[in-house]
């Protein structure tokens, strides 16, 4: 049985008691951290998400924090003498996969959708007082324009004459 599974942004193949590296991850040495964006499982029969499979778990716990190996970028133009060397080195954790699984629970998933669409009501009623506060500044807004609307623009000046132009105005003797 295996997994892929979206850990700090990149997607792993898991399978159970694998060890693997990832980039960091909050939580203590010891810690269990459970990653609910599963895309794919195979369990003898495969299952694909759309985007992420419902209800699907991988399980993992916390070996140890630690920095990977160091990487060495250096920049060179040829004939200019630019050179430039940097060095990196990535924030990793170890987990170790303690098991993949589906849970079954439709009923709290109905709770959970009543509660996150009464959290989207709430701040719907606090978006309304900030959209009276735009509108309140718009009719000033509008004031500032006549005064720019009052400004002349500047006089256009004649051209110059061109040189050509000033040497057949002048008499010949």
């Amino acid at each position: 049985m295996y997994a892929i599974v979206e850990i700090a942004g990149q997607q792993y193949k898991v399978a159970k008691d694998q060890k693997v590296f990832v980039h960091r991850l909050e939580g203590k040495e010891g810690s269990k951290v459970s990653f609910d964006k599963v895309l794919l499982m195979d369990d003898g029969k495969v299952t694909i998400g759309a985007p992420v499979i419902e209800n699907a778990v991988v399980s993992a716990k916390i070996l140890g924090h630690l920095k990977g190996d160091k990487v060495i970028v250096f920049k060179k133009k040829r004939r200019k003498g630019y050179k430039v060397k940097n060095g990196h080195r990535q924030f990793l954790t170890e987990i170790e996969i303690d098991g993949i699984s589906t849970k079954k629970a439709p009923a709290k998933k109905a709770e959970a959708k009543k509660e996150t669409a009464a959290k989207k009501e709430a701040p719907a009623k606090k978006e309304a007082p900030a959209k009276k506060e735009a509108a309140a500044k718009k009719p000033a807004a509008k004031k500032a324009t006549p005064k720019a609307a009052a400004k002349k623009p500047a006089a256009k000046k004649p051209a110059a004459k061109k040189a050509t132009e000033a040497k057949k105005e002048t008499p010949k003797k």
